[in-house]
């Protein structure tokens, strides 16, 4: 039997161990994923807090629940900390964040420095899968040489996919069973195998020709959302400065029946994929002397968008005679997107950020970060404030960034003294409210 044909039918009979590299957003559904299909799982990550949260069957997501990571682990799953089980699994997918650097280049330092940490434990007949958003020709020009430079033989005596996440917390209609699967592997029989291995966790998977492929479609997926929320930003501005309801018009355009699909303005864009890939695609473009000047344009209006934000509540502040730097704001949900918990690259933390140099007090609202987390970029000692009478009425304006469904908005309308709403939550017209 060769190499090939032994993985294959490990995978086939579930008998194979799959390993994922990084329990993050990404990681722990696809972790779930497995278990609940009978494959023996690992999960690794570097954060002992993590693994031991995991293994107590416990988790850090809100739209996870516990009992499915308990569920995962009472089965076949485990997580750990220590790298040299890598020699143990069959399967190893990296599940890790490719942030931008200071510069908006790519970084994709949590990717390799994984990769070097493992490599002493990789053997023959494994297949490795990346899952990470990143540039086309990443995996072929990163991963592919590091692999030969240990003397594999990719293709033969060991196996190279890319099949980017597809992942949308808080929609309880799409999970990642029944989210179509992007599979490519680096040959024929790497595809071959990636695709026997997803096909048995997921309902559906879509093989594509090449590793660059599938990589080019992870990143239009999320350019065109990022360049239809930029266009729609954009009108918002435009309509505001004519004294026009941005979502009315995108109501009564979205009555036609065919060639409009509506996009929602904001506060500026979050989550780690939106915000990022755009740079990703215009900094590999510029490597090959192509100027993508209409994602990047896109990407500078959405990048700004917090600012726009910042200008509507000094400008509504001084309409009610209130100085910024005398005020206290408010700000309600911290979140990237409603009725998560997921902070990363989220306006409402820039927005935090920005009028934090400019207010007297700034603080904010959310029912699912009762305390500001860890991050990169931020760092602010700060917790949730209940949104009662008392606390509302505190602040000179109440800046909504993120809709939560929890929020009772009609109760804060009624104690709020200026409300700026930058989601579209009010349709009619009030005193104290300012739509941006």
């Amino acid at each position: 039997m060769s190499i090939k044909e032994n993985l294959l039918k490990k995978i086939d009979s579930k008998s194979s161990v799959v390993g994922i590299i990084g329990m993050g957003y990404v990681g722990i559904p696809l972790f779930l994923r497995f278990a609940f299909e009978n494959f023996s799982v690992i999960g690794f990550d570097i954060d002992e807090e993590k693994i031991k949260q995991i293994n107590s069957g416990k988790s850090y997501f809100k739209h996870i629940p516990g009992s499915s990571i308990k569920k995962a682990i009472d089965k076949y799953a485990t997580s750990t900390t220590n790298f040299s089980k890598i020699s143990d699994c069959d399967v190893i997918i990296l599940c890790l964040p490719t942030p931008l650097n200071k510069d908006n280049t790519p970084n994709l330092d949590y990717v390799l420095n994984s990769l070097d940490s493992i490599i002493p434990f990789l053997k023959e007949g494994q297949l490795l899968s990346l899952e990470s958003t990143t540039y086309p020709g990443t995996t072929e020009e990163e991963i592919l040489p590091r692999l030969e430079d240990e003397g594999f033989e990719v293709g033969r005596n060991f196996f190279l996919a890319y099949s980017p996440e597809r992942e949308d917390p808080g929609n309880l209609n799409f999970n990642p069973k029944n989210i179509p699967k992007i599979v490519s592997g680096y040959s024929k029989d790497c595809l071959e195998i990636a695709n026997k291995l997803y096909g048995s966790v997921v309902d559906y998977t879509v093989p594509l020709s090449s590793l660059k492929t599938a990589e080019m479609t992870k990143l239009l997926e999320n350019i065109y959302r990022a360049v239809n929320i930029g266009l729609i930003n954009e009108m918002k501005i435009v309509s505001d400065a004519l004294g026009i309801d941005i979502h009315e018009v995108i109501q009564g355009a979205s009555t036609k029946p065919f060639g409009f699909k509506p996009f929602f303005p904001g506060p500026g864009l979050g989550g780690h994929c939106i915000p990022i890939d755009p740079f990703y695609l215009t900094w590999k473009a510029k490597q090959i002397g192509i100027d993508t000047r209409f994602i990047e344009l896109a990407g500078e209006v959405n990048t700004n968008m917090p600012n726009w934000v910042v200008t509507k509540v000094e400008q509504s502040l001084k309409k009610n005679k209130i100085e910024i730097s005398q005020s206290k704001i408010l700000i309600l949900g911290l979140a990237y997107k409603k009725n998560i918990d997921d902070v990363r690259e989220s306006p409402a933390v820039e927005l935090l950020s920005l009028l934090s140099k400019k207010a007297k007090k700034v603080d904010y609202s959310d029912p699912f970060i009762n305390k500001f987390p860890k991050m990169r970029n931020y760092d602010f000692s700060k917790e949730s404030i209940d949104l009662n009478r008392d606390n509302i009425k505190k602040y000179d304006l109440v800046l909504i960034a993120t809709d939560h469904d929890e929020f009772d908005y009609e109760f804060i309308k009624k104690n709020a003294n200026i409300i700026v709403d930058t989601r579209g939550i009010y349709k009619d017209r009030s005193h104290n409210i300012v739509k941006a």
